[in-house]
């Protein structure tokens, strides 16, 4: 898993940093994304793509990825700003953002000089020497270490946007197309953290809009 991180070290860069993203596919919420500085103490902890791991145990890697990275950073994206791109460009936006956020102990920043992303895209962006590997999170612990942390904190904002607004389950599906959030969406309407340039199945209900708390505002 850190074939790819070595090879950058042989290439003479020293802070390397992996990229990735969730919250593409949601009709609910922001993308996020997350860029994890690699060191060799992230090694034998067990990191994987966090699509492989069980809610308890990527809440467990990520604290020690938090205390063992020498840096790491987080890009939030919101569902308006999705509305107002794509939300491939919001993606990429998020991505850029998670790297120029780069902080390690004491909040101090750090610029990483080579980064992995996940994908096939690069970050134009940035203007750091970056590779894209599709399935980076399969290849690359740096990139699946930053899946874990983008992954985590995404779903600790699905929560509290379940308790802001309560009847779809944010909770649960964290914005995921269920069929219990479907029907809530026919039911009640979209919420404002909804996505409104995606697609919401069967009629129309871009008319509404709910308030905190579960109100529709006709």
């Amino acid at each position: 898993m850190d074939t790819y991180e070595k090879l950058a070290r042989l290439e003479g860069c020293s802070t390397i940093a992996g990229v990735d993203e969730v919250g593409r596919g949601p009709l609910a919420g922001p993308v996020l994304a997350a860029a994890v500085v690699f060191t060799d103490d992230l090694m034998g902890l067990g990191i994987k793509d966090s699509k492989k791991l069980s809610p308890k145990r990527r809440t467990e890697l990520a604290r020690e990825i938090w205390r063992l990275s020498p840096g790491v950073g987080i890009g939030v994206l919101s569902n308006h700003d999705i509305d107002n791109s794509n939300i491939l460009k919001a993606s990429l936006l998020a991505m850029a953002e998670s790297v120029k956020g780069v902080k390690g102990q004491g909040g101090v920043r750090v610029v990483p000089d080579y980064l992995f992303i996940d994908g096939q895209y690069k970050i134009k962006e940035l203007k750091i020497p970056q590779t894209a590997i599709i399935k980076g999170d399969n290849l690359s612990v740096s990139i699946a270490a930053a899946s874990i942390i983008a992954k985590t904190a995404r779903d600790r904002i699905m929560v509290v946007l379940d308790t802001i607004y309560p009847g779809y389950n944010f909770a649960g599906n964290k914005g995921y197309g269920s069929r219990e959030h479907m029907d809530a969406i026919a039911k009640i309407g979209p919420s404002p953290v909804h996505r409104m340039s995606f697609s919401f199945g069967g009629g129309s209900v871009k008319g509404k809009a709910v308030k905190a708390g579960g109100r529709v505002n006709a």
